[in-house]
């Protein structure tokens, strides 16, 4: 059973899940320029990739030049790049006081290599837990999006996107799963809504959290 887990004190932790297709890049860029634009700091960023460690592991797990992973070893690439993205970029923003939003998080490595791959997802957790520090975003905002519906946005797909639809079916049960485990810190939105429906209904949620962080 996953522990409570580690919210910070100072900051605003924002977290864009789902799947292929789903809009999170887009609403994630929606967001910061609705915060900044009211002079909150903001710090966008996301997974896997987003510090120089962090793009050698994104080329290595996302390239088809990569072909066939162990499904351990994908696990362990997407936790070295989730340390490496918290202890050098997310922990110091949110103690300066900035609002985080993150496009993907814990829950993609439990939705696609735990749930995705059907290894054990509380092992998957506890590596990803242990890489993460345990921290957690204060709000996880789930766009959810049919398979089909979000693969087909893509022309060309890469290691992930290219899995068989029953893959990305799994993925998207977790991840309703996990959100309707912990209503507190999840907003799930049906993903085939307009971009400004969207943005606003998770300005609403939001804007509560602001409190935490500096302008």
């Amino acid at each position: 059973m996953s522990s409570p887990g580690v919210y910070a004190d100072s900051g605003v932790f924002v977290c864009f899940e789902g799947g292929e297709g789903s809009g999170k890049s887009t609403q994630s860029r929606l967001l910061r320029e609705w915060l900044e634009a009211d002079g909150y700091a903001v710090v966008l960023t996301f997974e896997p990739g987003d510090t120089p460690v962090g793009q050698e592991l994104r080329r290595i797990v996302l390239s088809p030049e990569t072909g066939a992973l162990s499904d351990r070893t994908e696990v362990l690439l997407y936790a070295a790049d989730k340390a490496e993205h918290v202890d050098t970029l997310v922990r110091p923003a949110l103690t300066r006081g900035a609002v985080v939003v993150t496009d993907r998080y814990v829950d993609s490595t439990l939705a696609y290599q735990g749930a995705g791959r059907t290894l054990p997802v509380a092992e998957v957790e506890a590596v990803a837990r242990w890489a993460t520090g345990d921290l957690r975003p204060h709000l996880t905002v789930v766009l959810d999006l049919e398979p089909a519906a979000g693969l087909g946005r893509f022309e060309g797909r890469d290691r992930i996107e290219g899995e068989s639809l029953e893959f990305h079916q799994r993925v998207r049960s977790a991840f309703v799963t996990m959100a309707s485990a912990d209503p507190e810190h999840y907003l799930v939105l049906d993903a085939r809504a307009s971009i400004d429906e969207l943005a606003a209904a998770i300005r609403q949620r939001v804007e509560p959290l602001l409190e935490r962080a500096r302008r």
